[in-house]
């Protein structure tokens, strides 16, 4: 039995406090996100390669290295705590990114973003945590809300990015993150008890971190759920290297393209803020399953279309819609994750999950790149409703799956 069945209301105090701290870090980390490669033109090439080719280590390293040590800290969760690997993402981002603002060169910048891979991943360790606080019926209702901190943080951050690049320069943006990572860290340590395993199982001998692993795979609804996590972040990263070229087409040449993307992200980010919490409350009283076969197909009947609009308000009307959508998907396949896991692998489970999402992160620029030149910059949409509609087939298994499972 989940140990904060037992502390009705102090588990949610720290699941806010959780909140709180995600929201600071959501908007640290979308600060620095749509400038990385402005900076990296800023900073220049030290050594060989083009400013493009740098651009692109930037993201694809950091995803790779993420990739591979978010299952190992995910497992290391589950054996000395999960508050200690939510602290130890906040000040270790905190140092990296500080160290980022002082960089000379596209080089070392990329060498930072690859180490910061390996030591942050603050969202699997905050969903970690907080699925070992909370009873297992509210579970919907708290991933969605720490979904909720993750983007209203993430649709405020390039607004405030944008005046800080322009006024205060790139490096000021990574003093900043940093600045908020640690105060993340410190409500993180002051607010939130160290939780432990649950009794039960410190009778039990420590699985192996790959006998652990395998044993979570196999476990009924684990794998449908970690393929619906795949599809779900390829359909969002796919966009994210072509949409502003999208945008771009439908407006005039003194159109202010950065204002329209901004304005599109922003609105798709608050639309999904709006959601989480509210499908995640439904998923607790109908069932998640039902809540994610109802946010797939919305999702995947708005993105369909989008490659086929002819203004900017068609796109932004449809890019409300998937957004929206999207504040059901996250927050149910977390909160499913978190119904299946069994007591004491919550960190493991969390750190595969984080692992899937960066492997997608890392494919989806290559899978986009190869299919808008086959068929247009339009085409990544039909790219994002199809892994949509996928979901919802995917999804209709899971009764399945995991019958015994509750």
């Amino acid at each position: 039995m989940n140990t904060a069945q037992h502390i009705p209301n102090r588990w949610q105090t720290m699941l806010w406090i959780m909140f709180a701290a995600q929201f600071l870090s959501a908007i640290g980390f979308s600060i620095i996100f749509p400038f990385l490669p402005l900076y990296v033109a800023y900073l220049g090439v030290a050594t060989v390669g083009t400013v493009s080719l740098w651009s692109g280590l930037v993201f694809s390293l950091q995803a790779l290295t993420m990739a591979i040590a978010a299952p190992i800290w995910g497992s290391l969760a589950d054996r000395f705590g999960y508050k200690l690997m939510v602290e130890r993402a906040m000040y270790g981002g905190a140092v990296i990114l500080l160290l980022m603002g002082f960089a000379r060169s596209a080089e070392e910048l990329t060498l930072l973003r690859a180490i910061q891979g390996m030591i942050t991943g603050t969202i699997s360790a905050a969903n970690a945590l907080v699925a070992t606080i909370t009873p297992r019926e509210r579970m919907g209702f708290a991933m969605g809300t720490l979904q909720m901190g993750l983007w209203s943080g993430t649709a405020a951050g390039p607004l405030i990015g944008g005046v800080m690049a322009d006024t205060l320069g790139f490096r000021a943006t990574f003093i900043t993150t940093a600045a908020l990572l640690f105060v993340s860290g410190i409500l993180v340590t002051i607010g939130v008890r160290g939780n432990k395993r649950p009794s039960t199982l410190h009778k039990q001998q420590p699985l192996g971190m790959w006998q652990g692993w395998l044993t979570i795979i196999r476990t009924p609804g684990i794998s449908p759920a970690y393929g619906m996590r795949f599809l779900s972040s390829l359909s969002q990263t796919i966009l994210l290297p072509f949409a502003p070229l999208f945008i771009a087409s439908l407006l005039q040449p003194n159109d202010p393209v950065s204002a329209y993307t901004g304005l599109i992200v922003g609105v798709s980010s608050a639309a999904g803020t709006a959601t989480a919490i509210w499908l995640g409350r439904l998923g607790d009283r109908i069932g998640h399953q039902q809540v994610l076969m109802m946010s797939a197909v919305l999702a995947g009947i708005s993105f369909l279309p989008q490659g086929l609009v002819t203004n900017v308000w068609q796109l932004l009307i449809l890019q409300a819609l998937s957004g929206a959508a999207i504040g059901g998907i996250t927050p149910s396949l977390s909160a499913l994750l978190g119904r299946y896991t069994a007591a004491g692998n919550e960190g493991a489970v969390y750190g595969l999950d984080s692992s899937i999402v960066s492997a997608a992160r890392a494919v989806a620029p290559l899978i986009g790149t190869i299919v808008v030149d086959a068929f247009g910059l339009g085409s990544v949409f039909l790219i994002s409703g199809l892994a949509c509609l996928m979901i919802v087939m995917s999804a209709a298994r899971l009764p399945a799956l995991v019958a015994t499972t509750k």
